[in-house]
């Protein structure tokens, strides 16, 4: 594992100075490989994301938060399917991911059953507590418990037929104290250290469903690590007035775990952040970006227009309330400003195994990149190294 470790970490190092572009789709390729598992909670795959982007901040001269560690560690519980993951229905084998999904509270349960049909959607295995429910989309989550039943969730484009029978093998193991943690990193500043600029990004996802089918995360999040690390690599060589924090939260996915600790844990003063920028979604952009709390602090999405409108990075910036949908939420609500910003239009791929790397297109990447630069340098009232 450690000689796959470092032969990835040399793939990114020899990138380091390429195009933007080429290194967040190298970046991607990276994080969405089989080797991070999704970046969850089998496989150790949240811990070798952890420990790839440490190194990664390493690399790149940022330094720990707090003066020792990158990591900030904490624990939660999760429920994980880390080996038999096995569904027929009238005696048809259905894959895992792609043909159906199990509910996220699910138990395990190796057993046969009749299914009776409650409505359109919904076939019951009454005595052994299975539930077919027949979906347009299939889309998994994390859950921090386990349920007395075993649901499954099908493609309803799989079956020709109302479902009669049904057949599984699923083993799942409740972990009642995953261990985890945030990776928190600074650049000092050479004027104002003490004012701060803090830019952040999940890094975990769902992880794997049985022991042959992984989610990858591409949009979600790996896009928006990979902008952060462009940003990270890029002010580790060009510090700045402000200091400059980074911070890759793991748990978002359970329930903003890790922005919510961090928030009750800070590293820094919560009262020396300017502004907290959280980035998730990064994928496209052709169709602009959203910024969750920018009707709220309407200076800074003033600065975020004055950028754009005068180099045309993106068609639009859309102004969008109040939203308690990612790590940005718990900062604002202790009165960090704080906004989030996604992209709009591109692919659908959500929570889902086609969430890849191959149909990412990185739209805006570059001129995103550009817009946070000279949009920071606008919060600090300087002049940013970048055409």
């Amino acid at each position: 594992m450690k000689i796959k470790l470092v032969l990835l970490l040399a793939l990114i190092t020899n990138i380091s100075l390429a195009q933007d572009i080429a290194f967040g789709h190298k970046m991607v390729d990276t994080l969405t490989s089989r080797y991070f598992w999704g970046r969850g909670y089998t496989n150790d795959g949240a811990g070798k994301a952890a420990r790839f982007l440490t190194a990664q901040f390493k690399a790149y001269g940022v330094q720990p938060m707090d003066g020792k560690s990158y990591m900030q560690q904490f624990s939660f519980p999760v429920n994980t399917f880390p080996g038999k993951m096995e569904v027929s229905v009238d005696g048809i084998k259905l894959r895992p991911g792609y043909d159906y999904i199990v509910d996220v509270d699910s138990r395990g349960i190796k057993a046969s059953g009749s299914l009776v049909q409650k409505d359109s959607v919904h076939f019951v295995d009454d005595i052994n507590r299975i539930v077919v429910t027949l979906e347009k989309k299939l889309t998994w989550d994390v859950a921090g418990k386990t349920e007395d039943y075993t649901g499954i969730q099908i493609d309803k484009k799989v079956l020709k037929q109302a479902p009669t029978t049904i057949k599984v093998n699923i083993e799942n193991k409740l972990i009642d104290n995953f261990k985890t943690g945030n990776i928190c990193g600074i650049v000092k500043g050479t004027i104002k250290p003490d004012s701060i600029i803090v830019i952040t990004a999940h890094y975990d996802h769902l992880g794997g469903m049985g022991s042959e089918t992984y989610f990858p995360g591409a949009n979600d999040n790996a896009s928006g690590v990979t902008m952060l690390l462009s940003l990270a690599r890029y002010y580790g060589k060009h510090p700045q007035p402000y200091t400059m924090a980074f911070i890759c939260f793991s748990g978002e996915e359970a329930g903003l775990l890790g922005s919510k600790y961090f928030s009750e844990n800070p590293q820094i003063k919560l009262s020396n952040i300017r502004l907290l920028l959280n980035l998730d979604l990064e994928g496209t952009g052709d169709e602009g970006i959203t910024v969750v709390n920018s009707t709220i602090y309407k200076s800074e999405l003033a600065m975020l227009n004055q950028v754009n409108d005068e180099f045309h990075y993106l068609v639009k910036i859309y102004p969008r309330g109040k939203a308690a949908n990612s790590d940005h939420y718990w900062f604002s609500e202790k009165g960090v400003p704080a906004i989030f910003m996604y992209t709009m239009g591109g692919i659908k791929a959500y929570h889902d195994v086609y969430d890849i790397s191959a149909t990412l297109p990185l739209t805006k990447y570059e001129d995103l990149f550009k817009l946070l630069v000279k949009f920071n340098a606008k919060l600090m009232n300087t002049t940013p190294d970048i055409n």
